[in-house]
Parts: C-alpha cells; sequence; structure tokens
C-alpha cells in the first residue's frame, strides 16, 4: 500500500531531480532538492486539510484532484502564478516575464525577484484571510468533541451568533491594515483581504449548497459526527464533487502562497522552483493526503483535524503579521509542525484511555 502511494512520488521526485542536473547542473540539483524537502517537510498541515475534504470526494473527483490537481499545483501556482504577479505588477507579458526570471538584469532595473517581493502584501492579505476565515468557520461549528477545549468551547459559542466569523475576520484585517501594513498600503490590504474572504465565502457556500445528506454517522469510540468521509456527507459527485474539488484547489493555493514567496530566499529561478516545489512537494503532499485517506488516519487519530486547523489560523495570523514584518519560512513551518505533532500525542493518549475503558466495560 504505502509502496503503492508513494511510488509515483518517488519516480517523479527523481525525475525532476534528473531535469534540474540537466538543465543547470549541480547547483539547480541541489537547489531543488532543497525547495522538495522543505515543501514535503512543512506541508504536513496542508496534506491533513485536504484528506478530510478529499474523502468526502467520489472516486472521480479524487483521481481529479490527483491529476488535472497536481497540473495545477505545479505549473498554475508554482510557474504561472509568480509569472502572472510580474506580468501585471511590471506590466510585462509573460514570455517577457519569463525572459526576466531566466535572465537577471544588471542595470539596476527592478528584477524578478524584487517584483515578487513587492508583491507580498496583496498575496499575505489574500491568503491569510481565507485561511483565518477557514479556520474560524471550523471551530465555530459546534461539534461534540473538542480538542483544546478551554478555547474551542468558547469559540463555538460564540459561533452561534450569526456571521461573528466574518466579523471578526474584519476586525483582523482592519487591525492588520491599521497597525500592521506599511505606510501607503492600508488600502491594498483591506482591497485584497476582503477578495480573500469573498473567495472563501463563494467557494465554500457553493460547496455546501450541494452537499447531499447522507445517513449520519456516528463513530463510536468519539462520539461525534464523523467530519472526514463519507459517514458523515455521501460521497460527493456532479456538482457537489466540482465544487469541493474548486474548494481543495484553493485552499491547497493558499497553503501555497507563503512557500512560493519563501522561494525566493533561496532561489529566484521560475524553472527551479516548478521542480522543487511543485514536482516534488506538490505530488509528496498529494501520495500523504491519499495515505490519510486510504488509512482511515483522520478518524483514528480524532485530534489531527483539530491541530491541522490550528496550525491553519497561525499560518493565517502569520501571513498578516508578515505583511509589516518578514517572517522566516523555517518559523511558519515549525509552528505547523508542533500543533500537528500535539495533535497526534494528544490522540494517541485518547485511544490509550477509550481503550483501556472499553476493556473494563
Amino acid at each position: 500500500m504505502i509502496v503503492r502511494i508513494f511510488g509515483i512520488s518517488v519516480l517523479v521526485s527523481i525525475a525532476a531531480l534528473v531535469a534540474a542536473y540537466l538543465y543547470g547542473g549541480t547547483t539547480a540539483l541541489v537547489l531543488t532538492a532543497i525547495l522538495g524537502i522543505l515543501e514535503v517537510s512543512l506541508s504536513f498541515d496542508n496534506a491533513v486539510i485536504n484528506a478530510t475534504i478529499l474523502a468526502r470526494m467520489s472516486e472521480f473527483w479524487q483521481r481529479m484532484f490527483l491529476t488535472v490537481g497536481i497540473v495545477i499545483a505545479v505549473f498554475g501556482m508554482r510557474l504561472a502564478f509568480p509569472l502572472a504577479i510580474v506580468w501585471i505588477s511590471a506590466g510585462l507579458n509573460p514570455v517577457e516575464a519569463l525572459e526576466l526570471a531566466l535572465n537577471p538584469p544588471t542595470d539596476g532595473s527592478p528584477t524578478y525577484e524584487s517584483i515578487i517581493t513587492d508583491a507580498h502584501t496583496q498575496i499575505a492579505a489574500f491568503g491569510g484571510m481565507f485561511l483565518m476565515m477557514l479556520f474560524l468557520g471550523y471551530f465555530f461549528e459546534r461539534r461534540e468533541l473538542t480538542w483544546l477545549s478551554w478555547i474551542e468551547r468558547p469559540m463555538m459559542m460564540l459561533g452561534s451568533v450569526k456571521s461573528s466569523a466574518a466579523a471578526i475576520a474584519l476586525a483582523i484585517l482592519v487591525g492588520t491594515a491599521t497597525f500592521i501594513a506599511p505606510d501607503g498600503e492600508t488600502a491594498t490590504v483591506m482591497v485584497a483581504g476582503v477578495l480573500g474572504m469573498i473567495t472563501y465565502i463563494v467557494v465554500d457556500g457553493l460547496g455546501s449548497a450541494f452537499h447531499i445528506e447522507d445517513s449520519e454517522g456516528i463513530d463510536e469510540v468519539a462520539g461525534q459526527h464523523t467530519s472526514a468521509g463519507p459517514s458523515a456527507f455521501a460521497k460527493a459527485t456532479g456538482k457537489a464533487g466540482f465544487f469541493l474539488f474548486l474548494y481543495l484547489e484553493v485552499l491547497d493555493a493558499s497553503f501555497s502562497f507563503d512557500g512560493v514567496i519563501g522561494a525566493f530566499a533561496i532561489t529566484a529561478n521560475p524553472i527551479i522552483i516548478a521542480l522543487g516545489l511543485g514536482l516534488i512537494g506538490a505530488m509528496f503532499v498529494r501520495s500523504m493526503t491519499v495515505f490519510l485517506v486510504r488509512h482511515g488516519t483522520l478518524s483514528e487519530y480524532v485530534y489531527l483535524e483539530h491541530g491541522a486547523h490550528w496550525a491553519i489560523g497561525a499560518l493565517a495570523l502569520i501571513l498578516m503579521y508578515s505583511i509589516g514584518t518578514p517572517v522566516p519560512e523555517i518559523v511558519t513551518g515549525l509552528v505547523g509542525i508542533v500543533f500537528i505533532a500535539a495533535a497526534f500525542i494528544s490522540s494517541l493518549a485518547y485511544r490509550r484511555k477509550h481503550a483501556t475503558h472499553s476493556i473494563h466495560v
């Protein structure tokens, strides 16, 4: 099972490394490997969230995510997205943007890297607010099982107030625009942040509109409505599957924002970024997602989903904070790893506790 799930990712990674070597020799090979390792090691929270959504999709739409989705991840987010930023910001067409990336100017004019970096404010505000809405939406829903109950239960109570998630997200956005954004960037932060919120509301709303209620399953161990898998929702097909696929792609892109920007600390070459972050990183993230779905890991380790959403909330705040102060990529990744690891340990303790209880009963 493990070989079948991760085998393709290994083969693709080898091919990417070979391509990197043929493209730019040993230097390109090493840079590609570094980017791939960083993306894989820092993206487990992404895989957990992806798995919660993928488990609700039909086999057809799961295949779409693993095939068409990987094309979008590699060529869309890791190659076309940075080129589009340069295209829009500098008024260059895609071919000129690619030429600028591959041949940095030496006359002091703006470089591909500097143009991308200058667009960080818009990217961080959009991605940060999209992820913040996802974080608030998850913890404001009523659920029987909580992990950090001292804060999650009050959040559920707050969620009973209509539109409270949007109100809190807007308050965070206004605070960021007022106190964190650099001078002259207030309007930019507000517009990009609101667009991020609108994107979440539209995509999530369309997905919810086509959910097909199935016989609700109750997790016999956790005593809660399961949130990942067909026991909670019928396998999504047709329009439902399409909107879940769309939602998953936007979510995956939001997770990628900081990684794409952070990659420029290592290299500005779009080919190497596409090979490292895209082919190696995105493939392994998808393999981890499939592994979690096939093995029922989220139902077995009941707090993993909670930990992943806390990691999302932390990432959202880091993105907003980074608008005014640069945050190293390693810090962003480690915060997610800490939440996932803590949730995993808590899940193990939960399993032992309930296994002992079942034996005594």
